[in-house]
């Protein structure tokens, strides 16, 4: 069985609905148009993988692709790591709107120059780490939380200790 665009759509507008976000602020943040992030949530389309991820980005999540064998379940959930299969938080809504900062698009963009990858990588390895750390301590992080957060991981990964 391929993609099940229904399931897809449905995946979509919920953790759309579930950040507050509208049709067109998803699209824009995607470079995408609004009608073909509309069919999408509507389970019409068949998307590549680059505007799923740039959908995943804009949505503060990750798009995670699993290959099964012919005859298992159909791939893992949305919400595992497909290495692992452990089961990966989402990002809070107020982390998805800190990774929209100008500051944490500069942290995140001189870490990966500095790192040598590509700002998308970082930004999402970012918000993963971040996500777990917060996972634990049951509260809700505002702003400045986020940004001592970030302010830690950039000095550990950009000037690790000999």
């Amino acid at each position: 069985m391929g993609v099940d665009h229904a399931e897809l759509g449905r995946r979509l507008r919920s953790r759309r609905a579930a950040l507050g976000r509208t049709v067109a602020s998803v699209a824009t943040d995607a470079a995408l148009s609004v009608p073909y992030v509309a069919n999408l949530e509507n389970g019409r389309g068949n998307p590549t993988l680059a505007a799923l991820d740039r959908l995943a980005e804009a949505l503060g999540t990750r798009l995670v692709l699993t290959f099964a064998d012919l005859g298992t379940a159909a791939g893992a959930d949305a919400g595992t790591d497909s290495g692992t299969g452990e089961a990966v938080p989402a990002a809070p809504p107020s982390l998805v709107e800190f990774a929209r900062t100008r500051r944490f698009r500069s942290a995140a963009g001189s870490l990966a120059a500095l790192l040598g990858e590509e700002d998308r990588v970082v930004r999402a390895k970012l918000v993963a780490a971040l996500t777990a750390v917060a996972g634990p301590l049951d509260r809700d992080l505002h702003e400045g939380d986020w940004q001592r957060l970030l302010d830690a991981i950039v000095l550990i990964l950009g000037h690790p200790s000999s």
